[in-house]
């Protein structure tokens, strides 16, 4: 993830129950064609803005293809990947996140986007409540919370994806990019930079049960 200005002092934004002073802020934004309202607080990740790895990601859903079938936004924050991705392909969404202010974020920023019929939002630390499969993953990985989680992130992903199944991650080049692609390919056998920008690079691979046993 993006740890630059949006990171706040003390308490991390992956931390389950979050005990920093409220601080909700509303802001309105751009995502996939359609204008967005967001609430946010304090002890969410990028609470000010959408992070630009975010929006660098979702800009490059249109440089791929999609199968039909549920997605999953892992480590949701307040809900901006899921209800962007349920607005604009009208499709059901599993918005997870280990932080339980955000997943409440979450709730509240699909129903007021108009989502929440397609939205379902759950607590899970990684993939430990997850118990489907789903056509897409979409994993903005917090840096912060160390390399075994964000290698967990992508290496398990595999097990939730059906045939033909996509993981796309964002991860800037500095904070691990490289090395998260290596990682990729070695589980998936496969592996694609789809976009650049500024120092993110998308990364996706897809699940084929001929190639991956």
């Amino acid at each position: 993830m993006d740890t630059s200005k949006e990171e706040f002092a003390g308490e991390m934004y992956f931390t389950a129950n979050p005990n920093s002073e409220h601080h909700y802020q509303n802001f309105d934004f751009d995502l996939l064609g359609n204008q967005l309202h967001f609430t946010t607080d304090s002890g969410v990740f990028s609470k000010s803005t959408v992070d630009y790895g975010t929006r660098t990601m979702l800009d490059a859903l249109n440089k791929t293809e999609i199968i039909s079938g549920k997605i999953l936004d892992l480590g949701t924050g307040y809900g901006p990947v899921g209800v962007a991705v349920a607005k604009a392909l009208q499709r059901a969404v599993d918005m997870t996140d280990v932080n339980e202010r955000a997943l409440v974020l979450a709730r509240k920023n699909a129903e007021q986007n108009g989502v929440v019929d397609l939205i379902n939002v759950f607590q899970s630390d990684i993939y430990t409540n997850v118990s489907e499969k789903y056509a897409l993953i979409l994993a903005n990985p917090p840096i912060r919370a160390g390399k075994t989680v964000v290698t967990a992130m992508l290496q398990e992903a595999i097990q939730y994806l059906v045939p033909g199944g996509k993981l796309i991650a964002v991860l800037q080049k500095k904070q691990g990019a490289p090395s998260a692609q290596k990682n990729m390919a070695a589980v998936f056998g496969n592996v694609k930079i789809i976009h650049k920008d500024k120092g993110y690079y998308i990364l996706e691979s897809t699940y084929d049960p001929k190639t991956n046993v």
